[in-house]
Formats: C-alpha cells, sequence, structure tokens
C-alpha cells in the first residue's frame, strides 16, 4: 500500500476503505507518512468530501491513535459536553457543576482560546491556583469524588488529530465538515464518556457561519457518536451576538457564577437549562422538559450547583472563596463606559467583532505563546433589538494600560460592530434546533 494511491483515489473521488485509512493514519502519526503527502491528502479531502464510512473509520484510527481512557471504575452515567466555540461562551462553568449536581460524572478535556474564541482552561485559570496539569489519578479521582474535573487535552489523547489538526490549520483545509467532525468525535470518544451533548454554534461569532452548514456539522457528528455506541445529542444555538453581557475570562467566570446564583443574563440562563435539560432527559433522571426546568430551579435555589463549582475549583488548586466572592476575582484597574453616537434599534451585532476588541485587549490570544489578561474584556449593556439614543452607554470596557487608556483602535472596532434601523429587528432565537 502506497500513500500516493490513496492521494489519488480521494483526488479522483473514490472512497477509501476502513483498512486503507488505517494504513494513512497509523503511518502518519509513527511519522512514516511526511507532512506533505498528508497536506495533499487533506486537500483532496476538501475539495471532494469523504462519506459516513469513511469519516466513521478516520475518527476511529484518531481516537485509537493514543490513549483511551477508562472510566469504568467511576460509579454512575459518565457525561460529556462540546462547544464548537464562540464569543461569551462559558457554558461548561455553569452547566457542569449543575450536572455533578445531579450525580452525572464529567471528566472533561477542553481547549485554549485561540482568535476570538475563548477557551474554558482561560476561563478556569481565572481562579487563583487553579491547574489544569493534574496527574490522570488525580483527574479520575476528582471525577469519582468531586463529580467533575476539566484539564486540557494531554499529549497522549488521540495524537493524530493534534498532529493532523496542526497540519490542517497551516494549510487551509479546516473547513470541511467530515474533517472538523472527525477532529473533535476522535477527541470526545478517546474520553470515555457514554453520554455526549454538543453545543454547536451558528452564526456572526461562530466557526459555521450558516444555520445549514451547522446542522451538518451536527448530524455528521450525532451519526459518528452513535456508530461508536454513544448516546449523542446536538444543540445548535445562536452565536449572532455574543452570549450573555460578559466577554473576558475572570467577567465571563463572575457571569457563570451569578447564573449559579440564579442571577444571570436571560439568555444565557436558557441556553444552561436547554443543555442541562437534555442531558437529565437522556440519562431517565428526568422524563420531561417541565420536570428537568423544575429541578434544576431547584438545585439553583439551594445552591447546590453553585457549591460544586466550589468544590471543583478547590480540588484543582484554586481559591473557593472566588466562587462565594467573585469579587476577589481578577479586576482590571481601568473601566471605561463606551458610547454611541447613534440613534434607533440596535439590529445587528457583529460578534466575531467583539471577540476580537476582547483580544485586543489581552483578553485572548492571537497566536499560541500569546499571555492572556484574565481581567479585561467588554460587558455589554445592550444587545440586538434594544432601542438606544446618541450618548447611551453600549458597553462597559475593562482594561489595563500604562497609558491609562484602552488601544482605541478597539474602542473604534467596537462600535463598528453594531448596526442601527429606525424599526425594532425580529427577535433572534437561542436554539435553532436539536438533533439525536
Amino acid at each position: 500500500m502506497r500513500m500516493y494511491d490513496l492521494i489519488m483515489k480521494k483526488r479522483n473521488g473514490e472512497a477509501l476503505t476502513a483498512e486503507e485509512i488505517h494504513y494513512m493514519i497509523d503511518g502518519y502519526t509513527k511519522g512514516e507518512i511526511p507532512d506533505y503527502q498528508m497536506s495533499a491528502f487533506t486537500m483532496a479531502v476538501y475539495f471532494r468530501g469523504m462519506n459516513e464510512e469513511e469519516t466513521y473509520h478516520l475518527t476511529m484510527e484518531m481516537a485509537n491513535s493514543g490513549e483511551l481512557l477508562d472510566l469504568s471504575d467511576i460509579p454512575g452515567i459518565k457525561v460529556d459536553k462540546h462547544s464548537t466555540g464562540g464569543v461569551g461562551d462559558k457554558t461548561s462553568l455553569a452547566v457542569m457543576p449543575l450536572l455533578a449536581s445531579f450525580g452525572l460524572k464529567s471528566a472533561k478535556m477542553s481547549g485554549r482560546g485561540l482568535g476570538h474564541t475563548g477557551g474554558t482552561v482561560d476561563k478556569l485559570e481565572s481562579f487563583t491556583g487553579f491547574h489544569t496539569e493534574i496527574s490522570m489519578d488525580q483527574f479520575m479521582d476528582q471525577v469519582k469524588n468531586v463529580g467533575i474535573s476539566i484539564i486540557g487535552q494531554t499529549k497522549d489523547l488521540a495524537p493524530a488529530d493534534k498532529k493532523l489538526y496542526a497540519l490542517r490549520d497551516v494549510t487551509a483545509t479546516v473547513e470541511n465538515i467530515s474533517l472538523i467532525a472527525s477532529s473533535i468525535m476522535s477527541k470526545k470518544l478517546a474520553a470515555g464518556a457514554s453520554v455526549i451533548l454538543l453545543d454547536v454554534k451558528t452564526g456572526s461569532g461562530a466557526f459555521m457561519k450558516t444555520k445549514e452548514d451547522s446542522e451538518s456539522l451536527a448530524r455528521e457528528m450525532v451519526k459518528i457518536g452513535k456508530n461508536a455506541g454513544r448516546t449523542m445529542i446536538a444543540v445548535i444555538s445562536d452565536m449572532n451576538q455574543p452570549l450573555g453581557n460578559a466577554v473576558g475570562n475572570a467577567l465571563e467566570v463572575k457571569e457563570a457564577i451569578a447564573t449559579l446564583n440564579g442571577e444571570g443574563p436571560a439568555d444565557f440562563t436558557k441556553l444552561v437549562y436547554e443543555i442541562v435539560s437534555e442531558f437529565l432527559i437522556k440519562t431517565g433522571i428526568a422524563d420531561t422538559k417541565e420536570n428537568a426546568f423544575s429541578m434544576i430551579d431547584e438545585k439553583i435555589r439551594n445552591k447546590e450547583g453553585l457549591e460544586k463549582l466550589a468544590q471543583f475549583v478547590k480540588a484543582q488548586g484554586g481559591n473557593a472563596e472566588e466562587v462565594y466572592h467573585p469579587e476577589l476575582l481578577p479586576k482590571a484597574e481601568y473601566v471605561m463606559e463606551i458610547r454611541t453616537e447613534k440613534e434607533g434599534y440596535i439590529s445587528r451585532i457583529q460578534c466575531e467583532e467583539i471577540g476580537i476588541c476582547s483580544m485586543m485587549l489581552g483578553g485572548g490570544r492571537e497566536k499560541k505563546e500569546d499571555l492572556i489578561d484574565p481581567a479585561v474584556g467588554i460587558v455589554l449593556t445592550k444587545k440586538v433589538g434594544n432601542y438606544v439614543k446618541n450618548g447611551d452607554v453600549l458597553a462597559l470596557m475593562h482594561y489595563n494600560s500604562a497609558e491609562h487608556i484602552p488601544p482605541l483602535n478597539a474602542v473604534k472596532r467596537f462600535l463598528n460592530a453594531y448596526e442601527f434601523s429606525n424599526e425594532k429587528p425580529d427577535e433572534l432565537p437561542l436554539i435553532h434546533g436539536i438533533i439525536d
């Protein structure tokens, strides 16, 4: 078998067999197949695509290329959640503690932010002393005893995906549904959960800009998971404006804490309830959405979700007092009101631009080696559908600057992200669909 022949076969639009995909991924992981041949193959896939069977075999080969987490010693139902990423997406910080309060177990591996999207690991490191580099024994014990642990992806988990994604990132072959789906699902399957929920974002701040593309990706991933014997749910959620009001690491942590106290913004709270209720129904804890919502209400009223977050933070070296007193979390030295010079209904917010503004303040990375300032970011005070007058405050910009002023290009970019109209726009749907 030769890699040359597999490249030609895919270039001509033919499907590869399971044996051919095994040969290719095994050889590439071991360094026997060079980058230039694999990049030729991914470009062929970009243009020719892969069928359902090929995508499944590619996913399983990448999942099996390294360590597979064995969660069988952990009692209870093991669950996992994945978001395709967006602006202000702090959902895991509220969802996972609530799931743990119901006795569900979450052994979760999350990533860092890059570009306009935030990363769960970066947000968690806003807690003083919190660290994600813990031993696998500690990781497993914590899931067993606390119900939740979140760490960064280990080098031994799906190494073929890590190597292949780095190649796709620099060869303009990221945006292919089969390659995206297999990349995400290889890590989820290797992490060992039996119930997996995918929060697939759609809109201007999401990786998938259209509802149709988001649904196609969701269906592809659900099929892969089902073929691998997992219980799957995909929620298509809106990212045409930031989720909640806060964008920036410590600011988003504070908003997640507020939500666990029953005081979060309406859209973020609604998404948390939707995701948790789907898990409760799929695991048999609740039989209807109404029942599930009532049970979540109770967990928030009696602070069980908040207490689970505190236990989780403490177990990974963080200061649990910051959960109960979020004013202790990192705080920017300066806060500036961003005022509009226009009047009318906010008809659109270019969501990706808001994420870029936060990155320019130091709240995100343009390059992987960039350092993050956990205190900076933006808190929106007006969103789509709100009516504003000249001089009204659109947002509060939190920044640290030797010049005592935020980067002026960030302020200008933020203001340019807002569009206005004379008539009130239709309300943006938060949930575009659920696939299971």
